[in-house]
């Protein structure tokens, strides 16, 4: 089933994205100067920002080598999955064990070209373009049903994106966190977070900003609250929904988010 939603095939270099700017904050390449000057204008309000974006990918990072190793995961469903860094999901995961699969799902069009450059070479890895709310469509993906056993538990991931998600009665981050799951077998896990404020004019500010920058391509800051609100009905894992760089650090010297303007809020629910 086609959502009827349009995705762009090419790519506009004035216009900022998320992932292109995310891509700039990791040390990335592959960004343009509105993407970089977007990045200087929000800098000036919630200057944490490249620490959040570092600490978050980080967080990603120790949670697919957890589900990994600890939990025999070896399907990753990765939504909204920006452009490829270092130590992408399927890099971590096959590190552990090869046979691990993964398909990335964007609706960047730079996305798709650079990922399917690097993955050409990997047939248990594949990059689809689609909006990460087509739930239906995902899931029916030729690339997903190839790699993919749904009849197996896999981990799917929203890690970072539901800010890009506006609210909806018919797929804003509840209904479509609670559409994923119920798709999902049992031993199965989602992976959620988002940027939180617990501060109303940092999320009036940025969603705002956002929302212009991107032209519309944005949802918003939410609370700890919202977020947590997604995780009901499933076990989540300790040490629970919180602050992304406290979850499960790899050392006590692990860099820790500094300030608190704005967080990186979520965690690892199992389902039932």
């Amino acid at each position: 089933m086609q959502s009827g939603r349009q995705l762009s095939t090419s790519i506009d270099a004035t216009v900022p994205t998320a992932a292109r700017m995310y891509d700039y904050y990791l040390g990335g390449k592959d960004n343009y100067a509105a993407d970089r000057a977007a990045v200087e204008e929000l800098d000036k309000v919630v200057p944490s920002t490249r620490a959040l974006a570092q600490n978050n990918r980080r967080f990603l990072q120790r949670v697919v080598r957890t589900l990994v190793e600890d939990h025999g995961i070896r399907q990753f469903l990765d939504h909204g999955s920006g452009l490829p860094t270092q130590n992408n999901v399927h890099q971590v995961a096959q590190r552990v064990d090869p046979t691990t699969h993964v398909v990335y799902v964007d609706n960047d069009p730079m996305v798709l070209v650079h990922g399917r450059a690097l993955l050409e070479q990997d047939e248990r890895t594949a990059v689809i373009q689609a909006d990460m709310r087509d739930t239906e469509e995902i899931f029916s993906h030729p690339e997903a049903r190839r790699l993919i056993d749904f009849s197996q538990p896999v981990a799917v991931l929203f890690n970072s994106v539901m800010h890009c998600i506006p609210d909806s009665e018919t797929d804003g981050p509840p209904v479509l966190s609670a559409r994923v799951a119920e798709r999902l077998v049992p031993g199965s896990f989602m992976v959620m977070c988002q940027l939180v404020s617990e501060d109303p004019e940092v999320r009036d500010f940025v969603t705002g900003f956002m929302d212009q920058a991107t032209q519309g391509h944005w949802g918003r800051v939410r609370q700890e609250k919202d977020v947590a609100s997604w995780f009901e009905g499933m076990d989540v894992l300790d040490p629970g929904v919180v602050e992304v760089s406290t979850w499960r650090p790899d050392s006590e010297v692990a860099p820790r988010q500094l300030t608190q303007e704005w967080i990186e809020f979520g965690g690892v629910g199992r389902i039932r």
